[in-house]
């Protein structure tokens, strides 16, 4: 039986909600499951937006069939060829044989890729190759398509509907969560339940790639727009700017608020105490805090809390002569997602040879526009009574930029 939803009164999500998948992509830890949209356009033609993961065709197929009530497929819009929004391509193929598939020609060359399709030969698939401002009339609907490269793949495009003034924008503007019956970020609290799920989805997914998502922002921002129709989570209706607000400091890597986040690799106990003491005198003073453990916290949700505040404290044992390995791992993936615009502290401890503050800052030589504080804690083995004044100096030097 079907599960679809009305958006407007033409157009009907047709995607699927997963549940039971653990890890989205294989990184990044989904334990309110994720949600595959796709959207079907009822005018003189018909048109589907994108398919769903492997995971939740058969559903997927039957909303479609029972949304179309046998009308054909005319058209299939592929803005994102990543396979959780295309996996049931050949199956719309299969069942719509005379659909003509609107895609780039970077989706083009993806299509053959993941399908082992031989569509540069003549006659196997029937294509309709569009390029930026490229439109396709639908009847009452004219489409507009805009390239939206690396975003995050280079392939993606997203599809500006003129008539009802609607933004079907890939991956952009996605959250994490499956949408349980709801369908509108305004049927649910959304900030309280929801924006640190879509901070996560952009600072993982598309952190990367700052500049690209400020040149699709800037194409979003010249045209008229009262809805935003996104691959992953909710549609959004009304309130959008808030969303679009968030977009724009995470492309431009701008915190949202003036916070430490604290990350710290322990062993026995001592760093982690180090930073405890730290964030006890942050919060005396009104500051902010946010600490995670790098060895037993997913990576995600640090970088995510990295997109959020403006300080960062890493807190690290010396372990082989370099850093701990969990927190080497979560810099490494941190520094990978292009982070800029914070000021880092650095706290460290080695019973004999403390070199991990010096490869921590090394680790930033990579990054635009990081300061990194002169006032180091250096411990050997445990706190002792001097450094409880570097810990304090540290403080100080925080509280400055507060």
């Amino acid at each position: 039986m079907h599960s679809i939803k009305k958006v407007t009164d033409d157009l009907i999500w047709v995607g699927a909600n997963d549940r039971r998948l653990a890890m989205f992509e294989g990184v990044y830890s989904v334990p309110n499951g994720v949600s595959y949209n796709s959207y079907l356009l009822l005018d003189e033609k018909t048109v589907l937006f994108d398919t769903v993961d492997k995971a939740v065709v058969g559903r997927f197929m039957e909303n479609v069939c029972f949304a179309l009530s046998g009308r054909n497929l005319d058209y299939l819009v592929v803005q994102h060829m990543e396979p959780d929004h295309s996996a049931a391509l050949m199956e719309i193929i299969a069942k719509y044989p005379d659909v003509e598939i609107v895609c780039n020609a970077k989706t083009f060359n993806f299509i053959e890729q993941f399908n082992n399709v031989p569509i540069s030969s003549e006659g196997e698939l029937n294509i309709k190759i569009v390029k930026e401002g490229d439109t396709l009339k639908t009847g009452k609907h004219s489409l507009c398509f805009l390239m939206a490269p690396m975003v995050h793949w280079p392939e993606v495009m997203v599809t500006y509907d003129e008539t009802d003034k609607i933004l079907f924008s890939a991956d952009a503007f996605g959250t994490f969560g499956a949408l349980n019956g709801a369908l509108f970020a305004d049927e649910v609290d959304f900030d309280k339940d929801y924006m640190d799920e879509a901070r996560r989805y952009y600072s993982n997914i598309v952190g990367k790639y700052g500049a690209q998502v400020q040149m699709l922002l800037k194409k979003a921002s010249a045209i008229s727009i009262e809805l935003i129709c996104p691959l992953h989570g909710f549609v959004w209706r009304r309130d959008f700017d808030s969303i679009i607000e968030k977009y724009m400091l995470w492309s431009q890597y701008l915190p949202e608020e003036k916070g430490v986040m604290i990350a710290y690799a322990s062993v026995y106990g001592n760093t982690e105490n180090a930073a405890e003491m730290l964030a006890c005198r942050l919060r005396d003073r009104g500051i902010a805090t946010a600490m995670f453990d790098v060895s037993v916290t997913h990576a995600s949700e640090i970088i995510a809390a990295a997109f959020r505040f403006s300080h960062f404290v890493f807190a690290s044992t010396t372990y082989n002569a370099g850093i701990f390995v969990s927190m080497e791992d979560f810099l490494n993936d941190l520094i990978a997602h292009n982070i800029q615009n914070r000021t880092v502290g650095i706290i460290e401890n080695g019973s004999w040879a403390a070199t991990s503050g010096d490869l921590i800052r090394k680790k930033f030589d990579a990054c635009k526009n990081i300061n990194v504080l002169e006032q180091v804690v250096s411990i050997k083995s445990g706190v002792k009574e001097a450094q409880l004044n570097e810990i304090e100096a540290m403080v100080t030097a925080i509280a400055a930029d507060f």
